[in-house]
């Protein structure tokens, strides 16, 4: 079950100017029209926690084949570019915790409607997978997504850092005539963007309910040999569909991945289905 970002009692460090740049910051970028949504990485100078980003969901999970719809569908592929017929865009951001601090081995899942608005439910055009990067970057190279009846233009994403719940929301695009009329829009979650020929570039930082720090890596002292009771080790790649055993109990596999500490079974349901 997902559940919402909301805030707790954090850390008030920053992040430095010089983190940042050493992690290839982008300049923040103008918006095709209205003002600029705020980046989180512009308030690291503050000393303040971070506000979360906003839970947006319009209840389109589970997946019901038989039914056509923008429905979230488990086990898309590990890749960084959705392929397809449109206008080339491309979305990159970090994800931070409330403290300001990137956070590394983050899950984004995206998905999308065509250039047409319309979203594939038998298989996974326009969706996939990724994970953040040691300095909690992610890049999305994909279209920018047609617009379909009662809803204006949007990327669906859950986003869900180690041993944390899962976040699932969306992103707007600026300038939309739609925005004003669609009941789920959230001016919170508007991307920054930019025309760059052939198409567009965004920009996005999302803010996970994480307070402090986390490890930017693996714990040293989770190897592959200390997985308690069970079949699952860290550094194998699995498969969508394969089972392992963990703590007593059987997991399927539901998207391809490489598993490393802090992804065991338990903690990742966007990863393991217990069965």
């Amino acid at each position: 079950m997902d559940t919402e970002n909301t805030p707790t009692e954090q850390e008030s460090k920053g992040i430095s100017r010089k983190t940042l740049l050493k992690a290839a910051l982008v300049a923040p970028l103008p918006l095709l029209v209205g003002q600029l949504p705020a980046l989180a990485r512009d308030a690291r100078t503050t000393g303040e926690p971070l506000a979360p980003t906003p839970f947006c969901s319009d209840d389109d999970d589970p997946t019901v084949p038989q039914i056509e719809g923008p429905y979230f569908k488990p086990n898309s592929p590990l890749r960084t570019t959705l392929s397809g017929p449109g206008i080339p865009l491309t979305l990159s951001g970090y994800v931070f915790g409330l403290a300001c601090q990137p956070l590394a081995n983050v899950l984004l899942d995206f998905w999308q409607a065509d250039t047409n608005g319309a979203y594939d439910n038998v298989g996974f055009t326009f969706r996939g997978h990724q994970f953040t990067n040691a300095q909690g970057a992610f890049t999305l190279t994909t279209i920018v997504p047609g617009l379909y009846p009662g809803r204006t233009r949007h990327i669906h994403v859950k986003v869900q850092a180690p041993n944390r719940p899962i976040l699932t929301t969306q992103l707007y695009f600026p300038g939309e005539p739609r925005n004003s009329t669609d009941t789920i829009y959230d001016p919170r979650l508007l991307m920054n963007v930019r025309t760059a020929n052939p198409g567009k570039e965004a920009t996005f930082d999302f803010v996970l309910n994480v307070p402090g720090q986390p490890p930017t890596s693996p714990s040293p002292s989770a190897s592959p040999s200390t997985s308690p009771g069970g079949t699952w080790r860290a550094g194998t790649t699995y498969k969508a569909g394969d089972q392992v055993t963990y703590g007593g109990a059987t997991y399927r596999c539901l998207q391809g991945h490489t598993a490393m500490a802090g992804w065991e079974p338990p903690n990742v349901p966007a990863l393991w289905q217990r069965v």
